[in-house]
């Protein structure tokens, strides 16, 4: 979306009581439009921001204009402050991602013992018609006259 474009385009991205925040104006018309919004983003402390690039042939060129950063006061109670000095780790609070469903319920034992049963009765049934294939073509080989 942001490719080969006659005009700039512009990020901000926001991170406020734990509530990170992306708005992008890709359009050109210095209008802000929503791209993300996370509740519950708790983000360690004590890390720094930076930028990077890539030098090749199959990079792009992004040219970064500025970056701003502020620290707002804020106050807290006692127990965000401990909160939050805790966090090693960026933590999502009740983050569902794609593809990530809940953990499945183990079977049951009448469930497993049928799984297994006819497992058993499918191989028996294979075998037993591979030995009369088997058989059957050890006949029509003996039947050749030389």
């Amino acid at each position: 979306m942001v490719r080969n474009l006659n005009h700039d385009t512009f990020l901000v991205i926001r991170y406020v009581k734990r509530r990170l925040t992306v708005l992008i104006d890709i359009d050109g018309k210095h209008e802000w439009r929503d791209c993300i919004d996370v509740p519950g983003v708790r983000l360690p402390r004590g890390y720094y921001f930076g930028t990077s690039s890539v030098t090749g042939d199959l990079s792009d060129n992004h040219d970064i204009i500025s970056l701003k950063l502020y620290q707002l006061t804020v106050e807290r109670t006692p127990e965000e402050e401990k909160r939050d000095r805790e966090v090693y780790l960026p933590v999502v609070d009740n983050l569902k991602l794609p593809g990530m469903e809940a953990p499945l319920e183990p079977m049951s034992g009448l469930a497993l013992f049928l799984i297994v049963f006819f497992s058993l009765v499918a191989i028996v049934f294979a075998i037993v018609i591979g030995v009369i294939i088997y058989n059957k073509w050890q006949e029509q080989s003996r039947k050749h006259f030389y």
